[in-house]
């Protein structure tokens, strides 16, 4: 306590302060207005040790470190805390005797912390798909798993093995036949479906997909300034917590965003994600790792006092939250297929991103997988690809979509395949994908005046941020060849100029839907 009176006192740091206490189990943080510190407490719960002062300052080094992939702005420096002659407590500088290591950071409000813009509705579905795209394309660059090394942290076994340790640890906890009962059938299914997955788990940790992740990758773990959404503390403390599968990363931000009744902001996330990445076939391990993630935030809950848990106490509710969230996951769900169909600047691609996220379902959007086919990211130029539009290369890009097509829907999702689907052939091919795959094909007819296609895609293309790099000239000419849906094919149309046009197309599809099943 006399280390936390002294970081208390305005002196002790280089800069005006007005220090407060925010404290965690593991933590003491001072903030102190324009900077944060953190310090880690003494102890060892066997899975971290901050034991010894020389343990606290390696986990603080490596704090920095590994939170600088995502955030390098807001993690400044690791400080010294000091013990002058005159016995007073100071952070950084040369003098005294090392007493203690502080992770510096930029503060920030924590008005700014998604998970407190979601409580109050005011976080943006945006903001949250932007981000997604951008942890694939971090996670991209991260340290990943090598195809020789089994006993390095993140093989599929260690998965397993914590996944059978939340089941272990939550039992103790629980004495109502109902929630035992519960618990159980999570546990069948979640067992089941290692011995499902094992092999295609063990091919992605070969393949790379096994990397270094965050760890802890939820709304409480991201801050929203200027409107962008950064992770920030990640796991330092324990390797095989944030060694770890990609999508194992993106279905906790999705459980997380679900949990908190933002199930849309999840599946936003998710979808941009999986278009930077490619990585549709790990969709089917989706909701496997989301009933993973949901029985940690069960267990931590519950951790929080003594067991048993009493019906009456904030930890059994959350109990009842995750849980009931893992046993809705694991159910079998009604996937579908939607072709977005329509000419160049009629609102597709900002249409089918509306529905599904709101509809819990992914995108596979042509323009991304074309480039992808020539080894572009999706906001490239294609100027020095001059065969991209080949007939060849469509066909290509076609084979793609029904490649990730049904990697979708085998993991029971909605999909939405967004592409111009101007001609009836391509259309015909993927309605006997949905029918091959047993699940209802519905086209979706986006319309919009010459005037408004014009203006959208000179605007689109004045921003330079989007896949799509058709122009007007372009578009003119899909007018001219377009072979629109005929009567057998029960299209869906949407005016794309009405406010809110995504409200008006969800309820026509699903009101199809529900003709079709």
């Amino acid at each position: 306590m006399i280390l936390v009176d002294a970081l208390l006192s305005p002196n002790a740091y280089p800069h005006s302060a007005t220090p407060e206490l925010i404290e965690t189990h593991i933590s003491q943080v001072f903030l102190t207005g324009d900077y944060a510190y953190k310090i880690k407490k003494p102890m060892d719960f066997g899975f971290l040790d901050f034991s010894t002062l020389e343990k606290r300052k390696h986990f603080c080094e490596e704090e920095l470190r590994l939170n600088r992939r995502f955030s390098p702005d807001l993690y400044l420096s690791v400080e010294p805390v000091r013990c002058r002659d005159d016995g007073s407590i100071v952070v950084g500088g040369e003098d005294g005797d090392i007493v203690e290591y502080a992770v510096k950071m930029r503060q920030f409000p924590t008005d700014c912390l998604a998970s407190n813009l979601a409580e109050k509705n005011t976080l943006s579905l945006a903001v949250v798909r932007e981000f997604g795209g951008r942890i694939a394309r971090i996670h991209r660059q991260l340290p990943a798993s090598e195809a020789d090394d089994i006993e390095r942290a993140g093989i599929p076994t260690h998965w397993r093995d914590a996944m059978i340790q939340n089941f272990q640890q939550i039992r103790p906890f629980l004495r109502a036949a109902e929630d035992i009962q519960r618990l159980n059938r999570l546990e069948d299914w979640s067992m089941m479906a290692w011995k499902r997955f094992e092999a295609r788990l063990w091919e992605r940790y070969r393949q790379g997909f096994v990397r270094e992740c965050h760890g802890d990758l939820h709304l409480g773990n991201l801050v929203v300034i200027d409107n962008v959404a950064t992770a920030f503390d990640c796991i330092e403390f324990n390797a095989s917590f944030r060694w770890c599968d990609v999508m194992n990363e993106l279905a906790f931000l999705t459980m997380d965003c679900d949990s908190r009744h933002r199930r849309a902001h999840g599946f936003a996330a998710l979808d941009e994600a999986v278009a930077q990445s490619g990585d549709y076939d790990g969709l089917r391990l989706l909701t496997s790792f989301v009933v993973y993630r949901a029985m940690v935030r069960a267990k931590v809950a519950l951790f929080a006092g003594t067991a048993p848990v009493s019906v009456d106490e904030d930890r059994y509710r959350d109990w009842v939250r995750y849980s009931e969230l893992a046993e809705r996951s694991m159910r079998d769900q009604a996937p579908f297929m939607v072709l977005m169909c329509g000419v160049s600047g009629s609102g597709k691609s900002h249409l089918a991103a509306l529905l599904a996220a709101n509809m819990g379902a992914i995108r596979v959007r042509s323009d991304i997988e074309r480039k992808r086919l020539f080894g572009l990211d999706p906001t490239d130029s294609s100027d020095a690809k001059s065969n991209m539009y080949s007939k060849q290369a469509s066909d290509q890009t076609f084979a793609a979509l029904e490649q990730h097509a049904r990697s979708v829907i085998e993991a029971g999702l909605p999909a939405f395949l967004d592409a111009t689907f101007l001609h009836r052939a391509r259309r015909d091919q993927f309605r006997a994908l949905a029918s091959q795959l047993g699940v209802p094909c519905i086209t979706l007819v986006c319309e919009a005046p010459v005037a408004v296609l014009e203006r959208r895609i000179a605007e689109r293309l004045e921003r330079g941020k989007d896949p799509s790099e058709a122009t007007a000239q372009i578009m003119h000419q899909q007018l001219k060849s377009a072979e629109w849906p005929t009567d057998d094919e029960q299209a869906v149309c949407v005016d794309t100029c009405v406010e809110n046009a995504h409200t008006g197309a969800q309820r026509l599809l699903e009101a199809r839907l529900l003709e079709l099943v």
